[in-house]
């Protein structure tokens, strides 16, 4: 008996420290997904390491040759953040966001008609820091690191203004300025746990 207490508590200890390794590793990695020095964000380098989250496209087809945003988008999220919001169904401060831009390509295939990735135009991240931005709308910042002419990528780049990203993403983003309306991987995710990392349930919500 006297042995079987010494396993289990044993156990315990080696779980609570488990937990405390996974909430340090968590808690240290806040620094490790971008860079701001200077007023600037270094261009963030392994976010197709990171979880994808989804591919929006609002093509000029369906907008009168006119879309704001006539290109894929594939968003990614940073390892630590999709960790905190499995578990909290929240965006943590220092949540990183990572959007790659890339051309409708063709419109057809041997599957039918319809719009397929061409080639990459750019890159964007949002990040939500109150130690950076405490005087931004829910302490986001939005940066784009697409040369003009879109066939390269600075360095680093400085935070667009305020107005020009903040006011759509609080009128309409459905989570924390986080349109995750459009991403069912994030909405099947939030406050989820363990269903969050995909193949666990059979229901199809």
């Amino acid at each position: 008996m006297q042995k079987m207490k010494l396993v289990t508590g044993g156990l315990v200890a080696m779980t609570v420290l488990a937990l405390q390794s996974v909430s340090s590793s968590i808690a240290a990695d806040d620094k490790q997904y971008f860079n701001i020095a200077n007023g600037e964000l270094a261009r963030p380098t392994g976010y197709r390491e990171w979880i994808y989250v989804g591919t929006p496209v609002t093509p000029n087809d369906m907008n009168d040759g006119k879309a704001a945003f006539p290109e894929f988008h594939n968003v990614y999220i940073d390892p630590a953040s999709w960790a905190h919001w499995k578990d909290t169904g929240k965006f943590r401060d220092g949540t990183i966001l990572i959007k790659e831009l890339v051309s409708v390509g063709a419109k057809s295939a041997t599957s039918g008609n319809g719009y397929f990735e061409g080639d990459f135009l750019g890159l964007e991240a949002t990040i939500k820091s109150a130690e950076h931005f405490p005087d931004e709308p829910g302490n986001w910042a939005y940066y784009s690191f697409s040369t003009p002419d879109h066939k390269s990528l600075t360095s680093s780049a400085k935070a667009f203004p305020a107005e020009s990203c903040n006011a759509c993403h609080q009128a309409s983003a459905a989570d924390d300025f986080v349109f995750t309306q459009y991403y069912p991987v994030l909405r099947a995710g939030k406050g989820t746990g363990m269903d969050a990392i995909g193949g666990v349930k059979s229901e199809l919500p």
